[in-house]
């Protein structure tokens, strides 16, 4: 006999895997590669065994949380599989250390020891096409980020009109974004790797450094006070520095907090000192606009 704290401990990890059951299931219907099809549809008929067991300690068979299945569903449908199966692989870590914690019981144990070769499937199974375009988001992103952050500083300060702020950067935004692609472009070439495609890279490299600086310039478009539209901006830059640090962290297993800080501090103080260079050439050219 187990008490009713343990059952109910039990009840939890018995939804858990139903649940996961049935999110391995979904991702694999819908993966198009086979392998890794059939390596989820293995793990989810895994997780199944696994919650059949722990009716021997439960004497139930409790209903999956749908929600949660809809949300890796999507989450993988709109980030990609590898983004999701990585916020998976932190819940296969806790399960494994709750069951853990049980060592009296042999059933566990041996749930405990299939949720540890979990971890190493899951990353065998990562091989999206995406990923190896990575580097170039990253090189978009950082580039628009910390240059065209600065740039419309420096116009803020400069030309001191909302309008002509957005004008000006979506000129040099443009023109930048596209000198990037072609940079990554001929960058890829010159690598000569097999599994990146140069044109894809460049598009990869173009698209999100046009993202950004669509999302940096949009203030000023809709805003009349200038500086209110530099406020908003900056704001904006560390809502995406959070958002796509976040996404590189799960998907690399790297450090959300470091990243964030690292590359928040170079953007806004480029920023800052673009800011004084715009002020100081106002007053140098006597310029009045």
């Amino acid at each position: 006999m187990i008490s009713t704290e343990d059952k109910a401990r039990f009840l939890k990890f018995q939804i858990n895997e139903i649940t996961e059951y049935h999110i391995y299931k979904r991702l694999a219907q819908f993966h198009k590669k086979e392998e890794n099809r059939q390596i989820l549809a293995e793990l989810s008929k895994e997780e199944l065994s696994h919650y059949q067991l722990l009716k021997k300690f439960t004497g139930e068979l409790p209903p999956p949380k749908m929600g949660r299945v809809r949300l890796y569903t999507w989450i993988a449908r709109f980030f990609g599989l590898t983004f999701s199966i990585k916020l998976m692989e932190r819940g296969e870590k806790m399960a494994q250390q709750a069951y853990s914690t049980h060592n009296e019981w042999k059933e566990l144990q041996q749930i405990a020891n299939e949720e540890k070769t979990h971890e190493t499937k899951l990353i065998a199974l990562i091989n999206e096409e995406g990923l190896n375009y990575m580097g170039s988001v990253v090189l978009g992103l950082n580039d628009a980020l910390v240059e065209f952050t600065g740039a419309l500083a420096g116009y803020t300060f400069a030309l001191q009109h909302s309008k002509l702020v957005a004008l000006t950067g979506a000129i040099t935004g443009i023109a930048a974004a596209l000198s990037m692609a072609a940079s990554e472009y001929l960058s890829t070439r010159t690598e000569n790797d097999p599994a990146k495609n140069a044109i894809k890279a460049a598009v990869y490299t173009g698209i999100a450094y046009i993202i950004t600086v669509t999302v940096l310039i949009l203030p000023f478009v809709l805003l009349n006070n200038v500086y209110w539209g530099l406020g908003i901006c900056l704001l904006g830059a560390l809502l995406i520095i959070a958002i796509f640090n976040y996404y590189y962290s799960v998907v690399k297993s790297e450090n959300f907090k470091q990243r964030f800080i690292e590359m928040s501090c170079i953007s806004l103080g480029i920023a800052t000192i673009s800011f004084f260079i715009g002020y100081a050439l106002r007053i140098f050219t006597g310029i009045e606009l």
